[in-house]
């Protein structure tokens, strides 16, 4: 089937507008309901929360924040995946103390149950093959991840990994799966056509959080008892760099913007920076008590850090590193999602059944012309698209704009020409273009790394 394409005409340039995030509201839970996951569906722009106390999943309207209804899963629902080709959430039904062993699959459009595939034991995380459209469930008790067709929703293949799966990742360029392993020390890296272990990686130390950098593409593999973070390459599989990180390494979360990556350290109250280009520490960056979870606002280029223990976020600056504001939620939250299409993030607050919804109080801190200004004609990314193709200009000053297409995640999906560019095949979503300081001749260098990036929002749509 073709998709078509719609294109929010929204260039996004950095601004003069001060930044000051509050809480929008609180969406409040059955009492005991113990959210633990969340993800957003950018096609429906519904969030979804698994419950792992209620054996359920909450379903938020994106732009309402009103609960739409609330879907039947297995025992435990502790990880949430989204299926854009095919507009499906995955729930993998597994928190303690009930192992139910399956993955409860659910229509984004109709919010409906319609498949329960059975998994390992323990299913404990999932990540989504975007080339392959396939599901992956590593299953901590069984040491192996099951492979799910995303149209079918059969499960193709069991892949045999090693000791206490419970991390993934998924490498687009190399169409790799990466699999951390806490009981081995090791990473596991399956091939994701022919679902079979290529290499096994060392990452000694409980590794439990995986990330991947699009621009150089590297795996990030945060180990919480070596207080350190293993760089593997994504082409040879080898590791390339040992980064010192803080107490107690888990979550990590990728700034596609700065090429950074950033560590929560659970036992030490901190975030430690990483260039993505040197695999060097930058900054450290203390946060609240027990950090648990990262996630990035590509709009704002900021980064949010829930802190478990002293019941609070806090938002970091993607450019200086700093604190901006650290925010009160509610009790123990415990996972992030960010839903760019109303720029805000949800946080769900695991002993306090809740969901806090993130805001700024002043604006989205970007502006939005419905016209390009011919002031700023040089700088911002033109772009047109007709029949699933992807027309792109960058206007003024004789340069060519570097320019590459992200997913709603962040991550680099390709770099794009400025001509035509082929989008029909792209599953269903939003993504956004941006462009990077074009090249300059060497008399004006440090004026084009000043130039800003421009960021157009485009929504594919079947």
């Amino acid at each position: 089937m073709k998709s078509k394409l719609v294109l929010c005409v929204m260039l996004c340039l950095p601004c003069s507008v001060s930044l000051a995030q509050r809480v929008e509201t609180t969406i409040p839970l059955p009492d005991s309901s113990w959210p633990r996951a969340l993800c957003h569906n950018p096609q429906d722009n519904k969030v979804y929360c698994a419950n792992s106390s209620s054996g359920n999943v909450t379903v938020i309207n994106g732009a309402t924040n009103q609960v739409i209804t609330t879907v039947t899963a297995g025992s435990g629902p502790c990880a949430l995946c989204y299926n854009p080709q095919n507009n499906k959430v995955y729930c993998a039904n597994s928190a303690y103390p009930a192992y139910d062993s399956t993955v409860t699959v659910i229509d984004g459009a109709s919010d409906t149950v319609i498949a329960t595939v059975t998994a390992g034991d323990q299913p404990y995380a999932l990540c989504y093959n975007s080339q392959n459209n396939k599901v992956y469930c590593a299953n901590i008790d069984s040491y192996n991840v099951t492979v799910i067709d995303g149209a079918a929703d059969t499960v193709v293949a069991t892949v045999f990994t090693a000791q206490l799966p419970s991390a993934l990742c998924y490498d687009p360029q190399d169409n790799k799966v990466y699999c951390a392993n806490q009981g081995n020390g090791d990473v596991s890296v399956i091939d994701g056509a022919a679902d079979t272990v290529i290499a096994s990686v060392p990452a000694p130390g409980n590794p439990r959080g995986l990330c991947y950098n699009p621009q150089d593409n590297k795996v990030y593999c945060a180990s919480a008892f070596t207080s350190s973070v293993t760089v593997i390459d994504g082409a040879t599989n080898q590791v390339v760099a040992t980064v010192p990180a803080g107490d107690g390494p888990w979550p990590l979360c990728y700034n596609p913007q700065n090429n950074r990556i950033y560590c929560a350290n659970t036992n030490s109250a901190s975030v430690t920076v990483i260039d993505g280009a040197t695999d060097s520490v930058i900054a450290t960056v203390m946060v609240g008590f027990d950090p648990w979870a990262l996630c990035y606002d590509l709009r704002k280029n900021k980064v949010y850090c829930a802190n478990n223990s002293s019941n609070d976020v806090t938002v970091i600056d993607g450019v200086t590193n700093q604190v901006v504001v650290t925010l009160e939620v509610g009790s123990e939250p415990i996972a992030l999602c960010y839903n760019p299409q109303y720029d805000r993030t949800y946080v769900a607050n695991y002993s306090g059944s809740s969901i806090s919804v993130l805001r700024d109080s002043g604006g989205v801190g970007i502006e939005e012309n419905p016209k390009p200004q011919a002031s700023a004609s040089s700088r911002k990314l033109s772009a047109t698209v007709v029949r699933g193709v992807l027309f792109l200009s960058a206007k003024g000053e004789g340069r060519m704009a570097n320019s590459e297409l992200l997913d709603v995640s962040g991550r680099k999906v390709f770099d794009l020409r400025p001509c035509a560019n082929d989008v029909s095949r792209l599953a269903p979503g939003v993504y956004f273009c941006r462009q990077t300081a074009g090249s300059a001749s060497s008399a004006e260098p440090s004026a084009v790394s000043r130039r800003p990036s421009a960021v157009t929002k485009v929504i594919i749509t079947k």
